[in-house]
């Protein structure tokens, strides 16, 4: 079954990867020879906490590695890079590193690979993070040994606080919006210039004002959410940024 390697060496692999309709072999030395990288090991592509949670928030992060000495994230799974690569595209995760594990050397030289026969798998990695400094492993989180597939410290929340224990975590931002609206333009100037990241949803795009009454309460636009709480239009949004700046 799994275990920590924390102190040791990552195992020497080949990747097979494609890009631009080529292959390209990158190896473990290339990736982490002299740099710092966090890895995410996942069961595999296109699953849904993979796919709705354990990715996204890697990539919404890795600004925020990166400004704690992190090179780099990587996200590793018994997949082939066929595969990993519309994965990444379907996710839109670009700040991800994608590194396919097809023929599961890498996460078998980890200690990882497991038999997920039960559900069509065949082998596969278990859940696990890891930060890796010139090669050698200094920290892991590994997923407890219980039935299913656990969630709970692989995260990046878990990596960010190990690397960064006293830094704020980034606010998570929603802004309703729709096309050719000022007021909505001005919120978004307002987020950016406070160096708030934030998600746009557009009016009959992503969203009707159906939805948006039922969760802002609402019918004009912007509205404005902040890590769960509704903070209004451009004005308030304004208002709130200004006592922000201030506390």
């Amino acid at each position: 079954m799994p275990h920590d390697r924390t102190g040791q060496r990552i195992p020497s692999v080949t990747f097979k990867t494609r890009r631009n309709h080529e292959w390209v072999d990158v190896t473990s030395d290339e990736i982490f020879g002299g740099k710092t990288v966090v890895v995410f090991s996942l069961p595999g592509a296109f699953t849904p906490t993979c796919s709705s949670s354990h990715v996204p928030r890697y990539n919404q992060l890795v600004p925020f590695f990166k400004a704690h000495g992190v090179d780099e994230v990587c996200c590793v799974s018994v997949n082939d890079t066929f595969v990993m690569n519309e994965w990444q595209n379907a996710l839109k995760a670009p700040d991800v590193r994608f590194l396919p594990d097809g023929n599961g050397e890498f996460t078998e030289g980890m200690g990882m690979l497991v038999d997920k026969a039960a559900l069509g798998f065949g082998k596969r990695s278990w859940r696990y993070s890891m930060l890796v400094r010139d090669g050698v492993i200094e920290k892991m989180f590994v997923e407890p040994e219980v039935e299913g597939d656990p969630y709970e410290v692989s995260d990046a929340d878990t990596m960010l606080e190990y690397l960064a224990p006293s830094t704020p975590k980034p606010a998570d931002v929603t802004v309703f919006t729709r096309p050719g609206c000022p007021f909505c333009v001005k919120a978004k100037e307002m987020l950016t210039q406070a160096g708030m990241d934030f998600e746009e949803l557009l009016l009959n795009r992503d969203y009707t004002e159906q939805s948006l009454r039922a969760v802002a309460g609402a019918k004009s636009v912007p509205q404005v959410f902040v890590n769960g709480r509704h903070i209004g239009g451009s004005d308030d949004l304004a208002a709130w940024l200004d006592a922000r700046a201030a506390a």
